[in-house]
């Protein structure tokens, strides 16, 4: 085991498992493990969760850092962090018996009243960790929800997360009762009351997620009728995917001129976003800014979050935001590409998804050349754009990408039009992209690029000739 870092504080959690509330009301210190697999020698296998297969003490800090900042991110105190290599998974407590008792003696002489475990624990791992410790034992799932639980402010976003929350409380009710046991009786292969109780809560949990997943399906139908009216606009839609703290929520906000919650902070933002921007050409276009993904994401948020996500299937153009400046920033995208493979898109077949390499602001100039180079190596098909959100540096840029992107599936068209007629080319001017316009003899001759689907009230209203490339 490797201390990383002490200091003291208290704070305050809740139960994310359906635990007594009050146990864990004051966390007081807390104590982060990361209990990661080491690689077989000699197999190049990598430990778990790691997407790089990095094997070094690096990549195990980097993961164990982000564990922090999960944690921190619910106002959480670290008063130490862990790293507790293992080489094998324990099915009663995932770590060894002399990992188990090494950190019991750390809890014990520094009074740790909570332990984040950066890994996905079985119910019954949970169960004895919690009792080998004498402390509340949180795993990475249980962290997430926590947050997203705090974090969601809309509606809909309460609804998606209080459906993740149950699905993962249902399998660990067992550690809710267990005040039933000694009164159960019953015959043969009867249970007594201990067990009748678990049942008729997991019933009563069974009924609320039915009803959730029923509220979240008039979601996804008030989204159809939203996606409806943009595409009668029609407003095209561009989306913000990226992997938690990418920036961006800083780079909606750069693009929009609006005010979404930006912080250096892991899941800052939840609730989806729509603004319009506006495009060099003038055009104009929605901008789509959605939950991070990160490693791990519990499958629960995946499927609770699909109606929001729907945005990202649903988009003329995918920007996968990247923090190109962190030092994992290649075990990020390969995580993202994850979640994404997991919503239907393929991002190396997908032809609308443009990467942003963003705060090259904190890049120094060798750092930031080699960037430069690497991106212009970069095949048309895969394009990479360097920016800062914070600072401005390549936005403009990438509207451009952007404006390029959305036209190459439109219709350019000559036409010719009457100067009087100003409800004509004002209808043009709000349904189509009008590239030139000159005046002659008294007559407009224009040249517009249309939607597909506009591209027959154009031709028969305005007798329009598409243009030959």
């Amino acid at each position: 085991m490797e201390p990383r870092e002490r200091n003291g504080g208290a704070d305050r959690s809740r139960s994310a498992d359906g635990q007594d509330p009050e146990r864990v009301k004051h966390t007081g210190r807390v104590v982060v493990i990361g209990p990661y697999l080491r690689p077989r020698r000699g197999d190049g296998a990598a430990p778990q969760g790691s997407s790089q297969g990095l094997s070094d003490a690096r990549d195990f800090e980097a993961r164990l850092d982000e564990a922090k900042g999960l944690s921190r991110a619910i106002d959480l105190t670290v008063a130490d962090a862990v790293i507790a290599p293992i080489g094998q998974i324990r099915p009663a407590t995932y770590l060894g018996k002399g990992k188990v008792d090494e950190i019991g003696a750390l809890i014990a002489g520094h009074g740790i009243e909570l332990v984040v475990m950066d890994c996905a624990l079985a119910p019954i791992q949970q169960r004895n960790l919690e009792k080998a410790w004498n402390t509340k034992v949180l795993d990475r799932t249980g962290l997430i929800l926590e947050i997203f639980g705090r974090r969601a402010k809309t509606k809909e976003g309460a609804l998606q997360v209080e459906l993740a929350h149950l699905n993962y409380q249902r399998s660990r009710l067992v550690r809710s009762w267990t005040h039933l046991e000694r009164q159960r009786g019953g015959f043969g292969f009867m249970g007594g009351p201990g067990e009748t109780q678990i049942e008729a809560d997991r019933r009563l949990i069974g009924e609320r997620i039915t009803r959730l997943e029923n509220e979240l399906k008039k979601v996804q139908a008030t989204r159809r009728l939203h996606r409806a009216g943009r595409q009668r606009v029609p407003y095209r839609v561009v989306a913000l995917v990226g992997y938690t703290n990418a920036g961006k929520s800083t780079l909606f906000n750069r693009l929009t001129r609006a005010d979404v919650q930006a912080a250096d902070m892991l899941f800052a933002t939840l609730d989806p976003t729509l603004r319009a921007i506006s495009l060099p050409h003038g055009g104009k276009a929605m901008l789509s800014d959605t939950v991070g993904f990160i490693s791990n994401l519990p499958t629960q948020l995946v499927a609770a979050f699909r109606a929001t996500l729907e945005e990202v299937l649903e988009a003329d153009v995918i920007l996968h935001v990247r923090d190109i400046s962190h030092e994992d920033a290649e075990a990020q995208q390969q995580d993202v590409e994850m979640v994404l493979s997991q919503l239907g898109i393929d991002p190396h077949a997908s032809d609308n998804l443009i990467e942003v390499w963003n705060k090259i602001d904190r890049l120094d100039a060798a750092a930031r050349e080699n960037l430069v180079n690497t991106a212009a190596r970069r095949s048309p098909e895969r394009p990479c754009l360097l920016v800062s959100a914070e600072t401005g540096e390549g936005v403009d840029i990438l509207l451009q990408a952007i404006e390029d992107r959305l036209a190459a599936a439109r219709i350019t068209l000559d036409l010719s039009i009457d100067a009087a007629d100003g409800a004509g080319i004002g209808w043009l001017h709000r349904n189509a992209e009008v590239l030139d316009k000159e005046l002659h003899d008294g007559r407009y001759e224009m040249t517009v690029r249309v939607d597909p689907s506009k591209r027959d009230i154009v031709v028969d209203r305005y007798h329009a000739v598409p243009r030959v490339a």
